[in-house]
């Protein structure tokens, strides 16, 4: 058995299953202490995306709303090898970025993240800090997550299914 530590310090949060995100598991994982009336917007992210988000950023297309909108944390629904929103990180910077100009995405990062999805050339790359594993990630239960969405960090800690955060939720 995989143990990790509750908030009080001895005790196993619970059994992982192979449905679930181990990273809650992880001594070294940041504590899930953001202000729950703090503004989230949840997006979707792919397997080379969420990589990418562990690595300290995402990248959206400039002409993206979510690019001028008011947030302070970004939450990441996950398509593969779960489908339930898993993590959420502050956000530290949001940088623009012209394709080939120097920045936090390399050529490689364009061609696995911007290009299968658009012909844009400039992006808004949010920079942030570790991903927080949610103890409770909210599970799929409709089509997963289009465009994106906003709501609260108490909403991600509450809701255990997409349909109740997204009744929470702007979308």
């Amino acid at each position: 058995m995989i143990r990790g530590t509750s908030r009080a310090g001895i005790y196993p949060r619970s059994r992982p299953n192979a449905d679930m995100d181990l990273d809650q598991f992880a001594a070294d994982a940041p504590d899930d202490d953001a202000p729950g009336d703090a503004r989230v917007c949840v997006v979707a992210t792919q397997p080379d995306t969420f990589e990418r988000c562990r690595a300290g950023f995402y990248p959206a297309p400039r002409s993206y709303d979510r690019t001028r909108a008011d947030f302070a944390y970004m939450a990441f629904y996950r398509t593969e090898p779960v489908s339930a929103v898993t993590h959420y990180a502050r956000v530290t910077a949001r940088t623009e970025q012209t394709r080939g100009e120097p920045g936090p995405m390399d050529e490689a990062d364009w061609k696995a993240l911007i290009d299968p999805f658009s012909e844009e050339r400039v992006v808004v790359v949010f920079e942030f800090d570790d991903l927080v594993p949610l103890e409770r990630p909210v599970e799929n239960d409709l089509n997963g997550v289009r465009g994106a969405w906003y709501c609260a960090v108490d909403d991600l800690r509450e809701a255990g299914t997409l349909s109740a955060l997204r009744e929470r939720a702007e979308t």
